[in-house]
């Protein structure tokens, strides 16, 4: 495997390793390593680094929606720029282009229902090559970002029926 996707994939299992860890996991030296790093943040292909973040646990005013969204495009409107208008919104967290029944999955992140309602109706909505929109609110998260969301049960006895 190349050195660089190694590194990506230390990255990915925990963001927050110091270079000199990766390092040794990768049996390079710590200068390759941040050089890696460098060029990878450079070139755009390390776009940021966050959290992956469990809500429930964190906030309660917090909603999590997919909106699936079809598009009719005219000859001089391709996906990407309506893309790019769609993506300015804060509350846009993650756009793709997918196959299938519909062309755009976005994710909306508000502070409520209400809020992710309005802002769908109100910006996403009247875009002209928008046609239609269905949104599903996310009821509970399991896993994300390959970080399973579990609750934790600290009793690991076997229970015994009399």
């Amino acid at each position: 495997m190349d050195a660089k996707r190694e590194l990506v994939d230390l990255l990915l299992e925990d963001a927050r390793e110091d270079t000199e860890t990766m390092a040794r996991q990768l049996g390079r030296s710590q200068d390759e390593v941040e050089e890696m790093l460098d060029e990878l943040e450079s070139n755009g292909s390390i776009a940021g680094y966050q959290a992956v973040v469990d809500w429930s646990k964190v906030d309660e005013d917090h909603v999590t929606a997919e909106v699936e969204l079809n598009l009719e495009l005219d000859r001089d409107t391709t996906y990407a720029q309506v893309a790019q208008r769609i993506a300015k919104f804060d509350e846009v967290t993650a756009l793709h282009l997918v196959s299938g029944d519909y062309d755009f999955d976005v994710t909306v992140e508000a502070e409520s229902m209400r809020a992710v309602s309005m802002f769908v109706s109100e910006q996403i909505a009247p875009i002209p090559e928008v046609t239609q929109t269905v949104t599903h609110f996310v009821m509970k998260t399991y896993k994300n970002r390959g970080i399973e969301f579990t609750e934790r049960d600290d009793d690991d006895r076997l229970s015994v029926s009399p």
